[in-house]
């Protein structure tokens, strides 16, 4: 079985796609071209890769799993050319960082700021995902960093505690719930909310919640930020659920009060998380990083050995989100 990386490359793009014309034109080769690549590599599997129907093209079984090879292993050429490249440009260095809402929203930027400063030779790739995602991201290698909530499998990674990152209930000031020391998401999934945009990771997550509730949450108004979310609600649009330290850094401002969230997928921490063999410099990014972080031993999860500067923690796991 001999593929090279335009093999590879063609037929995530057909896959993407969901046609090998559309997977040739996006590889930029003739029709004839990407339908020989694609029967040649399954002639030497033995195996069809492909289903054709008369809309297009589905990959079987055998198929999504060269799709699942095929990221990583481009995925990895990509990062190593990059790399390569700033090394040209005169960097010692290039680190992704994949992070939640908060995280981006509330955290990191000062973190980064600071560190980039200081270390002029290094540059940081910053994504925002979703807490899962970020995980099995660390787990396939697909980036050096990860900054997500705990409730997130995290086996089989380094972790450490990065932020206490509770979730509050925002009102008016004046409203009938202000009163309350504290809520459950059912006793406001009645009323109309104000939200960062769809896609975002912490809407995802508290979406998640609503459904398992079965109360699903509606939306007057969903924006880009949470100080615009914190100035909406004090304008007495609806409610909101955002991070503590957003509420307390706009609330004032804004007009709103802070009312406890007593869901326990809502009491979180952000953990910081790492794959093994980091480069020096993305080390010293997480050492920077954790300079402000709550006291804890840097920990492994379970089945994973714990370093020579921490002891191996017991995953407590809090309900997925």
């Amino acid at each position: 079985m001999r593929f090279d990386l335009t093999d590879l490359r063609l037929f995530l793009n057909v896959h993407e796609s969901g046609s090998i014309t559309g997977g040739a034109r996006r590889s930029h080769m003739t029709l004839a071209s990407a339908s020989e690549r694609i029967r040649g590599m399954e002639d030497a599997l033995g195996v069809a890769l492909l289903v054709r129907e008369p809309r297009g093209v589905d990959a079987t079984p055998a198929g999504r799993t060269l799709v699942h090879h095929a990221r990583l292993v481009l995925g990895q050429i990509d990062r190593m050319r990059g790399e390569l490249d700033h090394y040209g440009l005169g960097l010692a260095g290039h680190v992704r960082v994949l992070c939640n809402t908060t995280a981006l929203s509330e955290y990191l930027p000062p973190v980064l700021g600071a560190f980039l400063k200081d270390h002029p030779r290094i540059s940081v790739d910053l994504e925002e995902r979703l807490s899962h995602e970020i995980a099995d991201a660390l787990r396939a290698g697909a980036c050096d960093i990860g900054v997500l909530a705990d409730s997130a499998d995290l086996h089989g990674l380094r972790t450490r505690i990065f932020r206490h990152d509770p979730l509050t209930l925002i009102v008016p000031r004046g409203h009938p719930l202000a009163a309350r020391p504290q809520v459950q998401l059912d006793d406001v999934a009645g009323h109309e909310f104000v939200g960062l945009v769809q896609g975002s990771a912490l809407e995802e997550h508290i979406a998640h919640h609503a459904r398992r509730s079965g109360k699903p949450l509606s939306y007057r108004v969903r924006l880009r930020g949470f100080e615009a979310v914190c100035r909406m609600v004090g304008q007495g649009v609806g409610v909101a659920i955002v991070p503590r330290a957003a509420a307390v850094r706009y609330g004032r401002a804004a007009g709103v009060a802070r009312v406890a969230l007593a869901d326990a997928w809502a009491d979180r921490d952000l953990v910081l998380c790492v794959r093994d063999d980091l480069p020096a410099y993305a080390a010293d990014l997480v050492a920077y990083a954790l300079r402000d972080a709550p006291v804890a031993p840097i920990a492994r999860t379970a089945g994973v050995p714990a370093d020579a500067r921490g002891r191996t923690r017991s995953p407590t796991r809090r309900p997925p989100g």
